[in-house]
């Protein structure tokens, strides 16, 4: 078995004048990503792998969410496959993976994540929000043939009490 879990970047803020991969998170933005990496952590899954897209909302995302679980960051990496807002990067790096992993988690962008969730679980999700994690699973024991999965968990912000 094989799991992927998205985690879309947290609110960022459009009020500075950087680059898009430059733009920073939001207050709101690091409250919601710590609110979903609270939920997520009552639920532990064992994660082998992290990655994320190096532009500066996915990254600071990746490192509130992982040390509120106390990930090794040794087992952590960037890849530019995931600054990618169509979807068919991030699945060709899913696809890509190196098989002893069986479980990883992926900080990104939309509309990639809302169509990777969408075209590789079997749940229509109409759109991953800011800081929203969806959790999928495959069975098969080789990301290369990945195909339709289960979409396990879906955890947003919204749905989350205070």
């Amino acid at each position: 078995m094989k799991t992927v879990i998205l985690v879309r970047h947290g609110k960022s803020s459009w009020e500075y004048n950087v680059s898009d991969r430059d733009r920073p998170l939001m207050e709101r933005g690091i409250k919601d990503v710590n609110k979903v990496a609270k939920a997520f952590q009552s639920e532990l899954t064992p994660i082998e792998a992290a990655y994320s897209s190096p532009a500066n909302r996915a990254m600071h995302t990746a490192m509130i969410f992982l040390r509120s679980l106390s990930f090794p960051f040794a087992n952590f990496e960037l890849s530019n496959e995931l600054y990618d807002f169509s979807g068919e990067d991030v699945h060709r790096f899913i696809l890509g993976l190196n098989n002893d992993k069986n479980t990883v988690i992926i900080f990104g962008h939309n509309e990639a994540f809302t169509h990777i969730a969408n075209s590789l679980g079997n749940m229509y999700i109409d759109n991953v929000p800011t800081s929203g994690l969806v959790q999928l699973k495959f069975d098969t024991n080789d990301w290369s043939a990945v195909t339709k999965g289960i979409t396990v968990r879906t955890l947003f912000p919204k749905q989350l009490k205070e």
